[in-house]
């Protein structure tokens, strides 16, 4: 039965090969004229000393971090830590991070690339904004099973474990080292893009009236820089984690069930026929010319939904042979389908296709402060569909693997509805990542002053990434939390086995329910951590770009260049500095929460941040697109159009949600699996030296 898992290593092959097949596509394209190949340049400049710094921070941490292990692991002679878990720890951070740069490498190759081709159609803009976004969508599942096969293989044959059960528990921890990286690439990316976006809309569009992206804004090209550190590499590697986790909880789940072997293949084949689908999808995708944001999003949703069809009846033989459970099949089903609802519902509540958004742009009509209170309801709102789905999915999975009669297979099917949400993620991706590729040549296309047609086509493509994105980001926190539950299970079947003893889960338990308490409080620690970063970046751009324009004469008579270089400078150094302190606290409070309240405090402290978590990153990230998308609905005509009151309501309410949508919100979905990840990690110093088994 092992020798099947090398089926990972031929499904790591088939997505990195259409990865670089998708990437010399995109480099065929021109970059257009000289103008726009120097601006692509200093924006390719700026993302690569980002990430030049960012790394090199980031490595730091994670040297300390090794050697904490290390030493965990070896002097206690492999009692509290596997031996082998410092290693995977750097491995998933390597990984995590090669998914990212990826990501971040075409991106800002193919910027200039998709302006030049949509100023022919938008049918090719389309196509290669979608195509550099099905490099970094594959290269996240190609590594992603490069990872887990290889871990597998060197478990079982390189250092002789012989159980699924022990591989399974094994496995789980090596989560541990993507999400480190994964959540310090998505807050300090997240805050520089929102930092520079912020400041941008601010001063150049609400104080001195001009349009987004205008060369005459000095915070334009770092604006532009941080869709490519922000939301394409902190992306890249934000999903990543959410992948590999799902595929190493149900790995856990699948021993712990009783499945063995074929309990951990599962998944793996899943992922598999998920990139094998996801590639037939791909080529579905295409539009005409002069095509309505509807039209639009129904080609990506073909390609999507067909791929997720398809996997769906590849799924059936697969589970049936391997598990001989039509029940278990169920439960993939309830993952695949709630994914596309929660997909569907997101493009619902931030498409300005549908009413809510086009409603939130009409209370323009009457200033900022109704805009902001209608955005704040309509993300408040929209959770309800998001959280009964996957209410739905978990009752559903649960009870069709088994679960009123063994509790663990019911588990595993929970685990199972995870992958089979993730399982066509490159597509999903793809449509995700093209987004920000669409929204730097829409930039370009403004400051290389090309014809107004090849604007109107960049926006038409950037709206509906705003709503892609959206529908990314719905995508990795639905997992997430279907991921969490597993993993908490996995904490409490490890604690369990290592201290023999049943755990008081109860809710009338204190610790229980103090641990309940620390997880919500951790949700909104972590997220005011991250707001105020923004807040405190962007005032620093804000009050450079207002110097710039008072002291550089000429530079809104187009006499004078702006000093693009010392806002990119600017937003770097606050982004670094201020992902440290979000990044930690989501790695200290597990521990110390275990200390102090031991292992029952843990696990109510992970339901808290699961549950909460949960809603709050919905919240925030629907919000955050209805108000972007509301003003692009008002900037095509409507509401007064740009330059208006209505517009500058709009905008306002827009960089309000930038720092929801593309910080704090899409950081919490880390944060959940984070603290699912540490907890496990540290189990055993947390069962060897906790305050409540002192007294």
């Amino acid at each position: 039965m092992e020798r099947y898992f090398l089926l990972g290593f031929l499904g790591s092959a088939l997505a990195l090969g259409f990865a670089a097949l998708q990437r010399r596509r995109v480099l065929s394209v021109s970059e257009g004229n000289g103008r726009m190949q120097k601006i692509a340049a200093a924006i390719r400049a700026g993302a690569n000393a980002y990430l030049k710094h960012q790394y090199t921070t980031v490595f730091k941490v994670f040297a300390i971090v090794f050697l904490l292990l290390l030493v965990l692991a070896f002097a206690s002679g492999g009692q509290m830590l596997s031996r082998v878990t410092p290693f995977a720890f750097l491995t998933g951070g390597i990984f995590s991070m090669l998914a990212g740069f990826i990501g971040m490498r075409i991106a800002t190759s193919a910027n200039a690339r998709t302006a030049n081709a949509a100023s022919e159609s938008l049918n090719k803009g389309l196509k290669v904004a979608f195509s550099s976004g099905s490099v970094m969508g594959f290269s996240v599942v190609g590594l992603g099973m490069l990872d887990v096969t290889m871990w597998f293989f060197l478990l079982r044959y390189g250092l002789g474990y012989t159980e699924p059960e022990k591989i399974g528990s094994v496995m789980v921890m090596n989560g541990m080292g993507a999400s480190f990286m994964a959540l310090f690439a998505r807050v300090g990316g997240g805050i520089y893009t929102k930092a520079a976006d912020v400041g941008a809309d601010l001063v150049g569009k609400v104080e001195a009236g001009i349009p987004e992206d205008d060369p005459r804004n000095p915070a334009t090209i770092a604006d532009n820089v941080g869709d490519n550190v922000g939301d394409v590499a902190g992306m890249g590697a934000d999903l990543y984690e959410s992948y590999v986790g799902s595929i190493l909880a149900t790995f856990a789940l699948g021993g712990i069930a009783g499945y063995g072997f074929r309990g951990m293949l599962l998944p793996l084949l899943l992922a598999v026929c998920g990139i094998l689908c996801s590639i037939l999808g791909s080529f579905l995708i295409r539009t005409k010319e002069n095509a309505s944001q509807e039209a639009l999003l129904r080609s990506l949703r073909i390609g999507t939904y067909s791929a997720a069809i398809l996997a769906a009846v590849l799924a059936a033989p697969l589970t049936k042979l391997l598990i001989g459970s039509w029940g278990v099949y169920i439960a993939i089903l309830s993952g695949l389908l709630g994914g596309c609802v929660i997909g569907y519902f997101t493009e619902y509540y931030t498409s300005d296709t549908y009413r809510p958004t086009r409603e939130l742009a009409q209370e323009s009509e009457t200033g900022s402060a109704t805009i902001i209170i209608g955005g704040l309801s309509l993300g408040m709102r929209s959770t309800m569909v998001s959280i009964l789905v996957v209410a739905a999915a978990v009752l559903l999975s649960f009870f069709a693997a088994g679960g009123a009669k063994s509790f663990d297979q019911g588990l595993y099917g929970i685990g199972i509805a995870g992958v089979g949400m993730l399982s066509t993620l490159g597509i999903t991706l793809a449509t995700d990542a093209y987004g920000p590729v669409a929204d730097n040549a829409g930039g370009i296309a403004q400051m290389a002053e090309l014809p107004e047609e090849v604007r109107e086509r960049t926006d038409a493509l950037d709206s509906l990434g705003n709503t892609t994105a959206a529908t990314g980001k719905g995508f990795a926190i639905g997992s997430a939390s279907l991921t969490a539950l597993a993993l908490l299970v996995s904490y409490v079947d490890i604690v369990q086995a290592k201290t023999e003893e049943v755990l008081d889960l109860s809710l009338t338990n204190p610790l229980m329910l103090v641990g309940l308490f620390v997880g919500t409080l951790l949700t909104f620690l972590f997220s005011s951590l991250t707001m105020d970063g923004v807040e405190r970046a962007a005032q620093s751009i804000v009050l450079e770009v207002r110097r710039q324009f008072k002291e550089i004469q000429g530079i809104m008579d187009y006499q004078a260049d702006p000093e693009y270089a010392k806002c990119v400078a600017l937003c770097t150094k606050g982004a670094l500095h201020e992902m440290i302190a979000p990044a930690l606290v989501a790695v200290i409070v597990p521990i110390v929460t275990g200390l102090l309240l031991g292992p029952v405090g843990v696990v109510g402290m992970l339901g808290g941040v699961s549950v909460s978590g949960f809603a709050m990153a919905v919240f925030m990230s629907n919000a955050g697109g209805a108000w972007d998308n509301a003003k692009k609905y008002i900037e095509a005509g409507h509401h007064g159009g740009k330059g208006s009151e209505q517009h500058r309501a709009a905008v306002v309410g827009d960089t309000v949600g930038d720092p929801l949508k593309d910080t704090a919100g899409p950081s919490l979905n880390i944060l959940i699996k984070l603290c699912s990840t540490v907890s496990i990690v540290f189990s055993g110093l947390i069962l060897a030296f906790n305050l409540v088994g002192l007294l």
